[in-house]
C-alpha cells in the first residue's frame, strides 16, 4: 500500500542539518531571473557578493542545496512513483530576515493527510533553527498523488482565497528564459520533470516544465519589487496553491492587491490565454 495513514499521519521526518553561503544565495536569485536590470542598485541588492538580501522563498532550496539526484517521495507509511506527483501549495512564514550566510537545523512532520478519491494530499511541516537557536522560519507544503487516493481518509478543507472585487492594484508582466529549469534545478530540485523530455511526456506533459517553485520565488520577487521597492526584508510571509503549469520560455501575469498588510496575488501564463499558474496566492509584509 503506497499510503499508510495509520503510519503516515504525524509521523517525524528525518532531521537535516545544512549551511548556505553568499554565493548559494546569489545562484537561487539568478535562478528566479534576478539581474534582468543590471544597473539597477534595488535590483543588484539580491546579488552583492558579500551580503545579498535573501527572498524568503529561498527558505524552500536551503536544505537541499547541492543535492544531484531526483528526489524520493518516500516518507514512514508512504513510498509514491515521483512520476505520479505534482506540488500541491506552499507557504513560507519568516521569523525573521533571513541572513546571506548561515547553518541550521530543519525537523518536520506529516502533519495531514487527504483522501481525494482519485488522488492523495500529504502535507509536511518544517521549521529551521538556526545554529545560535533562534527560530528562522517555518514551511508547510503539500504533494498532490495521482492514482493515491481511495484509502477511506477525509477529503479535507477546500480553501480559497477571495479577490477584491475591483481592478487590480498592480499588474506586471516577467518573462521566463527558454533555459530556465535548467538553470533552477542547480539549486538542488533535479526532478527529471523540468530536464527530461521523455520523462515529462511520461508524467501526461508535452515537454519539460519549470519548477513550481521557480514560479513561486519569480512571482515573489515580482510582487517585492514592485509594492515594497525591492525590500525582501519586509516579506514576512508568502503562500500559494499550484494551479497550473508554466512551460520555460512563458511569460508570468502578477495581479497585485493590496489588502492592509498584504497582497492577494494570481499568475498566470500569457501565452495560454491566462491560463492559471499559481492562485490563493498570499504575501504578508511590515510596514
Amino acid at each position: 500500500m503506497p499510503i499508510d495513514p495509520k503510519i503516515a499521519l504525524g509521523a517525524e521526518l528525518p532531521s537535516r542539518e545544512f549551511a548556505w553561503t553568499p554565493s548559494d544565495v546569489q545562484l537561487y536569485h539568478l535562478g528566479l531571473g534576478a539581474g534582468t536590470r543590471w544597473t539597477d542598485p534595488a535590483e543588484l541588492r539580491y546579488l552583492a557578493d558579500r551580503e545579498p538580501q535573501v527572498l524568503p522563498t529561498f527558505a524552500t532550496v536551503a536544505p537541499t542545496l547541492g543535492e544531484t539526484e531526483p528526489p524520493k517521495v518516500e516518507f514512514p507509511g508512504i513510498d509514491i512513483d515521483l512520476a505520479k506527483v505534482v506540488h500541491g501549495f506552499q507557504e513560507v512564514q519568516v521569523h525573521r530576515p533571513i541572513p546571506a550566510t548561515g547553518k541550521a537545523t530543519q525537523t518536520g512532520r506529516i502533519s495531514e493527510i487527504w483522501d481525494k478519491g482519485s488522488a492523495a494530499v500529504v502535507v509536511q511541516e518544517q521549521t529551521v533553527t538556526s545554529s545560535d537557536g533562534e527560530p528562522l522560519w517555518t514551511t508547510r507544503s503539500s504533494i498532490f498523488a495521482r492514482g493515491e487516493g481511495g484509502f477511506g481518509g477525509e477529503r479535507g478543507p477546500s480553501t480559497k482565497t477571495e479577490l477584491p472585487d475591483r481592478a487590480p492594484d498592480h499588474e506586471v508582466t516577467v518573462a521566463t528564459l527558454p533555459q530556465q529549469a535548467l538553470l533552477y534545478r542547480l539549486c538542488g530540485d533535479r526532478n527529471p520533470l523540468h530536464s527530461d523530455p521523455e520523462f515529462a511526456k511520461g508524467a501526461g506533459f508535452p515537454a519539460p516544465i519549470l519548477h513550481g517553485l521557480c514560479t513561486y520565488g519569480i512571482v515573489c520577487k515580482t510582487a517585492t519589487d514592485t509594492v515594497l521597492g525591492s525590500d525582501a526584508t519586509r516579506v514576512t510571509g508568502f503562500r500559494a496553491r499550484f494551479a497550473g503549469v508554466l512551460f520555460p520560455g512563458e511569460t508570468i501575469r502578477t495581479r497585485m492587491w493590496r489588502e492592509a498588510d498584504q497582497l492577494i496575488i494570481t499568475a498566470t501564463a500569457v501565452d495560454r490565454d491566462d491560463s492559471p499558474v499559481l492562485a490563493d496566492v498570499v504575501l504578508g509584509f511590515s510596514s
